[in-house]
């Protein structure tokens, strides 16, 4: 039976997992992700969960914790954020080629030098080739929803592969909101019991990990590569699912106000709610502007969003991290890489429709309704053939 309540972004992951009450969860505290860890730890001491609590010294330690207790047939999850997350990187890897689905929190902050507590993508986008699944979350809700959710796509039988869900730090982490929440018995049912693909503890004896040289590792990698071939169609209808017990249903993208529009702009994690805000306005006005939230960044839903893109004039990008000394930022490489070849005003090769990338709020620098429409105008003039920057920021001095 859900009931509404309200409560902090952190509140609501440590929330989700003690409604899914893993075997093990193995964890460091980091700012801005502490309140997880510390809430959970009260589920524990309190005994409202059985689940094993780790408390190592280190983010390294805490992955390494939960690749070992996954191995040995447990469900695992964690959290972390920015440096923590930096910290862990060589065992992101390991856990991916492993096949552990894990589910780790990740509250997006941005990475050192210098020191910056506040959200940007830095983090999470610094891993987002280490073969992980990414799923953003706009608001509290969905935090709570995609943390019960990644369970049961990271532990389908096809998938077998880590998610982190993501959200944005201090944004959602620590911002309260109402929310519609669940009863353990209903996430229990949802998530189903857990299905070790093997156990370390068992009668079988078996190697994990070992030396792995130039007569089979390369086979290894395009076996992890063909897992997530079965990733989209998971998370779809894991969504899909959600959406028919619980009245919310999820996607790899969202579209907002496309129907008609002349231009779109694309964004991830939490500005996406301002954005729908400028868009009704912008829409109200006469002026044709849609949003498409990518909400799974990992497998890239390019055909998704290849059909939904192809059907305006011009695109607008928001990207909350850089790639410093590449051509472009993480997310509009994605989505210029994905309309390559696009053929809606005739070409046979590149991008056709133009797309304009703006990096915005690093280190947790707000955006205003007024910087995001200002941007949208200018996605529109490009849409007319007016020339503006195709690479540029937002709010920076």
């Amino acid at each position: 039976m859900s009931e509404r309540i309200l409560i902090e972004g952190n509140e609501a992951v440590a929330l989700a997992l003690k409604l899914i009450d893993p075997d093990v969860v193995a964890a460091y505290p980091i700012t801005p992700a502490t309140e997880v860890v510390q809430k959970f730890a009260e589920y524990v001491a309190d005994g409202e969960v059985v689940t094993e609590f780790v408390a190592v010294e280190s983010e390294h330690s805490a992955m390494s914790a939960c690749i070992g207790a996954s191995t040995a047939g447990g469900r695992v999850m964690t959290a972390t954020s920015s440096q923590g997350l930096g910290l862990m990187w060589e065992m992101l890897y390991i856990a991916a080629s492993l096949r552990r689905p894990i589910t780790m929190a990740v509250a997006n902050r941005a990475l050192s030098g210098n020191i910056n507590i506040h959200c940007d993508h830095s983090d999470t986008m610094g891993a987002r080739d280490a073969g992980w699944i990414h799923l953003f979350s706009e608001n509290t809700q969905e935090i709570f929803d995609n943390m019960i959710q990644a369970v049961r796509i990271a532990e389908h039988p096809d998938v077998r592969l880590p998610v982190m869900v993501c959200y944005d730090g201090f944004v959602i982490s620590h911002a309260r909101e109402v929310i519609e929440s669940l009863s353990k018995e209903e996430v229990q049912s949802f998530v189903g019991k857990h299905k070790a693909s093997l156990s370390l503890l068992d009668l079988e004896p078996k190697t994990v990990g070992p030396l792995d040289l130039q007569d089979y590792y390369f086979e290894h990698k395009r076996s992890q590569a063909e897992a997530y071939k079965a990733v989209p169609g998971v998370i779809e209808a894991v969504g899909q699912e959600f959406g028919k017990a619980f009245g919310r249903s999820y996607a790899q993208v969202e579209e907002y106000n496309m129907d008609g529009a002349e231009v779109a702009l694309v964004a991830l994690g939490s500005t996406n709610g301002t954005i729908k805000d400028v868009v009704d306005g912008m829409n109200e006005s006469g002026r044709k502007v849609g949003l498409l939230k990518i909400r799974a960044f990992r497998p890239f839903p390019a055909e998704l969003v290849r059909a939904s893109l192809s059907k305006v004039k011009a695109v607008g990008v928001f990207d909350r991290s850089m790639t410093f000394g590449g051509w472009g930022n993480p997310l509009f490489t994605e989505i210029r890489s994905a309309m390559y070849g696009t053929s809606g005003n005739g070409c046979c090769c590149g991008p056709c429709i133009p797309i304009l990338d703006r990096v915005y709020g690093l280190g947790g620098r707000e955006i205003s309704m007024a910087e995001i429409e200002q941007y949208a105008d200018e996605v529109l003039a490009v849409a007319k053939g007016e020339q503006v920057e195709l690479i540029d920021y937002i709010g920076v001095r």
